[in-house]
């Protein structure tokens, strides 16, 4: 399994970026996906996450609102539209996957998922 993560960058606060996560598994349709962030001496933590169809997204309180994952299975990828930055926002973005036979779940957590990519920085500047 390949992730490859793409669209960090550098960007001023309110501005916008839009991350890409392109998945070498199949059928993908059977992959839920998230997006996490780790900045500099934290832990890394979770940002978004989609179930397999699309259908159901979950965010993490620090993003609702300002942030968007989607994903399009028959391309592979996973999206993840990143509005109204801030500072705090600044991280390294990671994608990540797991093969899930349920429809609908949630997972929040690093734990769950197996699969994850490289990572791409995105930088918000004051």
């Amino acid at each position: 399994v390949q992730l490859q993560a793409s669209g960090g960058g550098l960007v001023q606060a309110g501005g916008s970026l839009r991350l890409s996560c392109t998945a070498s598994v199949r059928p993908f349709s059977e992959y839920a996906m998230g997006w996490f962030r780790q900045a500099p001496g934290k832990e890394r933590e979770f940002v978004a996450t989609i179930s397999r169809s699309g259908g159901s997204k979950s965010y993490a309180d620090s993003v609702k609102g300002r942030f968007t994952i989607s994903r399009d299975n028959a391309k592979k990828t996973v999206d993840l539209q990143m509005n109204s930055l801030k500072s705090e926002d600044a991280a390294v973005y990671y994608c990540a996957t797991k093969r899930t036979i349920v429809t609908a779940p949630f997972y929040t957590s690093a734990n769950d998922y197996p699969y994850w990519g490289q990572g791409t920085l995105v930088t918000v500047s004051s």
